[in-house]
């Protein structure tokens, strides 16, 4: 056991410092020193960080001998494991240092708090609740996770969508009042309308890609819950906040594709509703664990 926290604890911190430096590294790389090298270590450091989260996860499950999501604390492991997989698979496809860099501090921020906000009990690898002892454990939990992630990644963008186009907007009305400038100035200025413009199209494209990978994946989260709860509590649906919460959150992405798809909205006003959607999204992930019990007992802090 004593080489068991060992292992563990050498990769909580190795990953910790990795986090670290991936964020600082792109962050420097975007606002500093428009560097390769830069880019190539916040590049390496995600990497490296995603393969020493998986291990630790493995070096879990082989400890514990069940698939390590019994409770918030591996469950944040996993979170964040999905969250850089996928920030470096939309960085293969969006040629924009933004996304990570908005992403890394996120995932950053998740890990610290799986490791210093809880309680070492929670942390600690104990046998199996009653409930938990059952084959939906890893159909489940996997699913709602892999929803989160693609959720937040999604509604993320959404939120930058709204962030570069108040910039954009910002920098048009200064351009209207300014009568002065030669040609090549205003050149450049249309040069960088027409940029700002078709960045935002990527992102609001790409977010509206990822909620929709995102949305399917929650639908049958929770419907396996349902059917799970119904097995371990003799119901299907018990109002439980968690469960409130997780409906709520599925109402709101809903909402937003039905927007896009029917109404036929894009842009601000779906980036919008993606932007509701993130925060709805850690309200239900982890703000419902600071509220109350309910029958997710292995998941709340209280």
């Amino acid at each position: 056991m004593i080489e068991l926290n060992t292992i563990q604890n050498f990769l909580m911190d190795a990953t910790f410092y990795l986090l670290v430096g991936s964020a600082t590294s792109s962050w420097i790389n975007l606002f500093f020193l428009q560097s390769s090298i830069w880019s190539f270590i916040a590049k390496v450091s995600t990497f490296s960080s995603s393969f020493l989260l998986i291990l630790l996860l493995l070096v879990r499950w082989q400890a514990g001998k069940y698939f390590p999501l019994s409770n918030l604390y591996e469950s944040i492991l996993f979170l964040c494991v999905i969250l850089l997989i996928a920030q470096q698979l939309a960085e293969l496809k969006l040629s924009t240092r933004l996304i990570k860099c908005l992403n890394l501090p996120l995932v950053l921020c998740l890990y610290w708090f799986g490791n210093s906000g809880l309680p070492p009990e929670m942390k600690a690898i104990t046998g199996l609740a009653p409930s938990l002892q059952s084959n939906w454990l890893m159909m489940h939990v996997s699913v709602m996770m892999l929803s989160y992630a693609t959720l937040i990644l999604g509604s993320l963008l959404s939120l930058l969508f709204l962030i570069l186009d108040f910039y954009s907007s910002k920098q048009k009305k200064t351009a209207a009042f300014s009568s002065s400038g030669t040609a090549l100035q205003k050149n450049e200025v249309l040069t960088n309308n027409f940029i700002q413009f078709s960045l935002l199209e990527i992102i609001d494209i790409w977010s509206y890609r990822l909620i929709g990978l995102g949305f399917p994946f929650l639908t049958l989260g929770i419907i396996s819950g349902a059917v799970w709860a119904n097995e371990a509590w003799g119901a299907y649906w018990s109002w439980d906040p968690k469960e409130s919460w997780a409906l709520i959150t599925w109402l709101v992405f809903a909402i937003y594709l039905h927007t896009r798809l029917i109404k036929g909205w894009n842009g601000k006003k779906t980036a919008a509703i993606g932007s509701l959607g993130f925060v709805i999204i850690w309200i239900c992930y982890l703000g419902v664990n600071f509220l109350g019990k309910g029958l997710h007992s292995y998941g709340w802090i209280s």
